[in-house]
């Protein structure tokens, strides 16, 4: 059972990001900041021996980002309540992060008008969405399979011109001069904005939208 006060933990890789959720959370006579996590990795296993009640969690986190994180506080069962922070937030991530049992989704920008009625609202049971986001959800959500909204970046095209070339993950990292563990964390972040489960299915949507000749 949750006690009166709320135990808040922050797992985002800027200094700067984190101390500002200090600052905002500092004044408040019911909300605690517990603990903080730069990397997902850290965050996984500061939910599991902190035991917050709420995690603000980054999109973007290295190591693993945050919908690995999510997924993997689904798999542990944890029963800390998370809320998806980024920069920005495409629809189809937004859909992914719901579905593996993010609370709320806030976007920065709004942070600090938004942030400590999100925690309260989410600490509460209820979920939160950044304003004007609620339609984007749902038309993710009813989004026909890989039709989803979600926009290539640079990066996730050269992924996906290496699978349609039927390049392994090992020789994409090679061919791109990152880590094959980035390589799958790019995989995993392109299956859900395509609504696609494998990457032969990459393949053939890539072929027939024609995302693999769209120039980087």
């Amino acid at each position: 059972m949750r006690s009166e006060r709320i135990r808040v933990a922050v797992a985002d890789d800027h200094p700067i990001f984190r101390l500002g959720v200090r600052s905002l959370l500092a004044p408040e006579p019911d909300i605690d900041l517990v603990a903080e996590a730069e990397d997902g990795e850290a965050a996984v296993a500061l939910v599991n021996r902190v035991h917050p009640d709420v995690l603000l969690l980054d999109l973007n986190l290295p190591v693993m980002n945050g919908l690995d994180v999510l997924r993997q506080l689904e798999a542990d069962a944890a029963d800390t309540r998370t809320v998806l922070v980024s920069a920005a937030v495409e629809p189809a991530q937004m859909r992914a992060a719901v579905l593996h049992g993010a609370y709320g989704v806030l976007l920065k920008h709004t942070a600090s008008e938004l942030l400590v009625r999100c925690i309260r609202q989410v600490a509460a049971g209820d979920y939160f969405l950044a304003p004007g986001e609620v339609g984007a959800l749902v038309r993710a959500i009813r989004a026909p399979h890989g039709t989803a909204p979600g926009v290539l970046t640079p990066r996730e095209l050269d992924i996906v011109r290496g699978v349609v070339k039927g390049l392994s993950n090992k020789e994409i990292a090679s061919s791109l001069d990152i880590s094959e563990q980035t390589v799958k964390n790019y995989l995993r972040n392109i299956f859900e904005k395509l609504n696609v489960g494998n990457r032969v299915e990459l393949a053939m949507l890539a072929v027939e939208r024609g995302l693999a000749d769209r120039p980087g």
